[in-house]
């Protein structure tokens, strides 16, 4: 499993967008009023979520084939499911479980996957 996004939780997605666009050198490659999605060059995608958890903080998403699969096995190994696979639009799914420790696990399955 790879890392490929990191969706951090904003307030004021306008001036997140533009605070990002200068760290991370690049125009979102998506914009609406949910997501705003950057993807710079070699690294993972870093996407800003307007409603997500501020107390949480950024949740790192690993990608994978079987999103069902794998949280039933991330389960079996001792993680808490905090939020079982959902839509997210455009035929993507999520779900976020906790390690032992409380760190939030964020999984992804695109719709091509």
């Amino acid at each position: 499993m790879a890392i490929r996004t990191i969706t951090v939780p904003v307030k004021d997605l306008e001036a997140a967008t533009a605070l990002y666009s200068k760290l991370l050198g690049v125009d979102p490659y998506m914009s609406s009023p949910y997501y705003v999605g950057f993807r710079p060059d070699g690294s993972p995608e870093v996407g800003l979520n307007p409603h997500g958890d501020l107390a949480t903080g950024p949740i790192t998403y690993y990608h994978v084939d079987d999103i069902k699969a794998t949280v039933a096995a991330l389960a079996a190994a001792g993680a808490t499911v905090e939020q079982e696979p959902r839509d997210v639009g455009g035929g993507g799914l999520t779900a976020h479980l906790r390690d032992g420790d409380g760190n939030i696990i964020g999984v992804f399955q695109g719709a091509d996957e």
